[in-house]
């Protein structure tokens, strides 16, 4: 049987591409500087981090909202903190992270040299269930968006990954066929699974080997330079 002929890759963007972590340690480096709210960087992301990790999860599930995970998480991690922030002050301050977090360049290592190496041989794409208005931002600003044909947000679709919905919407928009087209991204459930429950193929970016599936049924890689050995 031959092997299909591979023609579209979509990556996820954020702890895939674009260095997340990094970015938003800065972004909220800056933020709680500008409005001295007294708690250092370490403590506030050490509350913060898994409470934003819940809004997410519950976002893809569709039991938050947007403006939920952009508001609320802020206000439960400051009332987790025992800090008092005046309520009028909590949109100013959710508006101005995802302002400075776009301004951000922090990319995963090796971001720039597999995208050059894969652009003249598959079209790529983004398939992000991040907030769709910064996503291209952070992408311009990082210097990757010449890399891309398509940006494509679950919010387009109206589902989160790993819904079907998603990656059946992401290839129709792509004009791509799911078995002639890989997904690559860090989220075992949203980014691998979704993948492959539509047909499409899969790698798994797993920098620190937290997953313990076979990589014969599913190729995982842990730096991006590790992708030239399988496309």
């Amino acid at each position: 049987m031959l092997k299909p002929i591979i023609t579209d890759i979509f990556f996820d963007l954020d702890h895939t591409l674009w260095d997340f972590e990094k970015n938003s340690k800065s972004a909220f480096e800056k933020l709680l500087i500008k409005h001295g709210i007294p708690v250092s960087i370490e403590q506030f992301l050490e509350v913060y981090i898994p409470i934003n990790h819940q809004y997410w999860e519950d976002y893809a599930k569709q039991i938050k909202t947007k403006e939920e995970v952009k508001f609320d998480r802020l206000i439960d991690t400051f009332k987790a903190l025992d800090i008092n922030v005046p309520k009028e002050l909590i949109p100013i301050l959710a508006d101005e992270y995802l302002e400075l977090l776009k301004q951000e360049k922090h990319l995963i290592d090796g971001s720039i040299e597999i995208l050059d190496y894969l652009k003249d041989k598959y079209r790529l794409h983004i398939l992000t269930n991040g907030f769709i208005e910064i996503q291209r931002d952070k992408m311009a600003n990082s210097g990757i968006l010449p890399y891309f044909k398509e940006i494509i947000s679950s919010e387009e679709a109206g589902k989160q990954k790993p819904h079907p919905e998603v990656f059946n919407y992401a290839l129709q928009k792509a004009g791509a066929f799911a078995h002639q087209s890989f997904m690559i991204g860090d989220n075992f459930k949203s980014d691998i699974l979704g993948a492959r429950n539509v047909g499409m193929h899969a790698i798994h970016f797993d920098p620190f080997e937290q997953s313990n599936v076979d990589f014969k049924i599913i190729p995982k890689v842990k730096h991006l330079l590790e992708l030239k050995k399988i496309l």
